[in-house]
């Protein structure tokens, strides 16, 4: 297949341009693996927690409620469109940054999240590290993976958008952009990963979470999703219309709308030793 442009790398894998769609659809995906692993984690009310990755505060929020009034919920995330909206919800005390290179002294708080962060960093051992450097002693680290499962709806999305891009290309793509995301779909990675942090008293466990969504909404998250949005740059404005009506037209003749599927999610704690 001929292409007629080539993808701008920064362009789509920024969150800036998506942050209001990712919102409305993406997030909630995120809400009930958020509150899971918030009530896992145990934050102490008057606490201070940090939020990596906070992204439009999906854990922050219910974070905020775990800690009260007293206690103080950080949401750290490089896309100032998803910090503004994350703002606009009530996380008030925001930074935009990266992992690693935390901007903040060791040992400052009391409980950590990563909900679906981990598989986005470049080298996620020295990401742990960082995390678990201001982490204060017998303070813990809540983490989400996504798990293996897929949808019948995500493999005809899949069929059809592999017609248009190549499966190799699409496949380098996201791993570009989420290079661990299938290493931590295996729960004895997630294991590893953080005891080789230094995290002890690990849990790790599996969830299955149920999503029902029209089809209008299901195809408006794929559109966000790493893939398609590497698609949009490769593909000229012709080539993605004609995508997208194919999967549009696909979807309505063989799905009930609105549909369920299920994702399941891995979650983990673990603690930092005292010494």
């Amino acid at each position: 297949m001929t292409r007629t442009r080539k993808p701008k790398m920064h362009e789509w894998r920024s969150y800036d341009p998506v942050a209001a769609a990712y919102d409305r659809i993406k997030a909630p995906l995120f809400t009930l693996p958020a509150r899971d692993l918030v009530a896992m984690l145990g934050l102490p009310p008057g606490g201070l927690a940090l939020d990596i990755g906070t992204g439009t505060g999906v854990a922050a929020l219910p974070a905020l409620k775990a800690v009260g009034s007293e206690g103080v919920v950080v949401g750290l995330d490089p896309s100032l469109e998803m910090l503004r909206l994350a703002q606009g919800k009530g996380v008030s005390q925001l930074v935009a940054g990266e992992v690693p290179g935390l901007p903040f002294p060791d040992g400052t708080f009391d409980g950590m999240l990563a909900n679906f962060v981990l598989s986005h960093f470049t080298r996620y051992e020295t990401a742990l590290f960082d995390m678990v450097r201001v982490l204060r002693p017998g303070g813990k680290l809540g983490v989400t993976a996504w798990g293996t499962s897929q949808s019948k709806f995500s493999q005809v999305w899949r069929d059809i958008a592999e017609s248009f891009v190549s499966k190799d290309l699409l496949r380098d793509a996201v791993r570009q952009a989420i290079p661990w995301e299938e290493w931590f779909s295996d729960p004895v990675h997630l294991r590893e990963a953080l005891q080789d942090a230094g995290l002890i008293s690990l849990y790790v466990g599996r969830r299955e979470y149920r999503v029902t969504m029209s089809v209008a909404d299901y195809l408006s998250n794929r559109e966000n999703s790493m893939k398609a949005r590497f698609m949009r740059q490769m593909l000229d404005e012709a080539q993605w219309e004609q995508f997208r009506e194919r999967v549009t037209a696909e979807f309505r003749s063989r799905f009930r709308d609105p549909s369920e599927y299920t994702n399941d999610a891995y979650l983990s704690v673990g603690i930092k030793p005292y010494a």
